[in-house]
């Protein structure tokens, strides 16, 4: 566990994500804002990995199966020291390692290319049956969100992990309530949850998904032999940002310069840092 100041992490994490987002002039504010505690919590407080080897074996291994929040992942394994920081603002571009949806292939610390929704979380299921198969110690994080809990492969998957008692697979829900066209209930609504998981076989678990501790801590409670875990983390899409905050209009669209200066002000970030 790394000794930070969680709350200037995160200010400066969402400073990166925005600067990215203006500069690229594309890309999902909304969703990688609200799932910055919650990475920020895997990466520096529960998951052992190691930025200077970051093929390390024993590692574990997480998941952005909502791939469209990765300017959020960017952002972490920068700070982390997977690549420099000034990598950041060629996101999008042609010739970048950092493109809109991870790439294992071409970006430092990704183990799973990830973008078409469900897919990410499947395919760390499988992850953690491989772990099971070969004896291994590591464990599978999988970051999924409200609008991708409406694919049927999220729930094959959540099949699978009870099945073959995943006790290694930890399933996070950046519930933010809000997807591209509306609210997860207008468009389609995902009912309890919580209690889908439970009727799945996990062990279940809601928490406030912007309370570092309170997410640490969930991810580091021992579950019970051969259960899955899945925790929820009550989020808000566009976190940070008082006017992206709830709004899913701000799902994927890039701030304006103004709108871009106007934030930054508001997270206390200076755009020249």
């Amino acid at each position: 566990m790394e000794n930070i100041n969680v709350t200037e992490k995160a200010r400066r994490i969402r400073g990166d994500i925005l600067r990215m987002l203006y500069t690229s002039q594309s890309g999902h504010p909304g969703g990688s804002l609200s799932c910055v505690e919650i990475l920020i919590s895997l990466y520096y407080q529960v998951a052992n990995v190691d930025p200077k080897n970051p093929k390390m074996e024993n590692r574990d291994r997480i998941v952005l199966s909502k791939g469209h929040a990765c300017p959020a992942l960017y952002a972490v394994l920068a700070d982390k020291g997977y690549f420099p920081r000034e990598d950041l603002w060629t996101l999008r571009q042609i010739d970048s390692h950092l493109q809109g949806h991870p790439d294992s292939t071409k970006t430092p610390g990704v183990d799973v290319n990830t973008g078409s929704l469900g897919q990410g979380v499947s395919i760390a299921t499988g992850i953690a049956i491989a772990a099971k198969h070969l004896k291994a110690d590591y464990k599978v994080y999988a970051i999924i969100g409200d609008g991708e809990s409406q694919e049927g492969l999220v729930w094959e998957a959540a099949m699978a992990a009870a099945h073959y008692k995943l006790d290694n697979l930890t399933v996070i829900l950046d519930h933010n309530r809000l997807q591209i066209d509306g609210s997860n209930e207008e468009v389609m609504d995902i009912g309890d949850i919580m209690k889908k998981y439970e009727a799945f076989g996990f062990e279940c678990m809601k928490v406030n998904g912007h309370e570092i501790d309170t997410i640490t801590a969930a991810l580091k409670k021992p579950v019970g032999s051969g259960k899955p875990k899945f925790v929820c983390c009550d989020t808000f899409k566009g976190r940070g940002v008082s006017f992206m905050e709830d709004q899913f209009g701000w799902h994927g669209k890039a701030p304006s310069e103004i709108e871009y200066l106007d934030a930054m002000k508001e997270l206390g970030v200076d755009t020249n840092d």
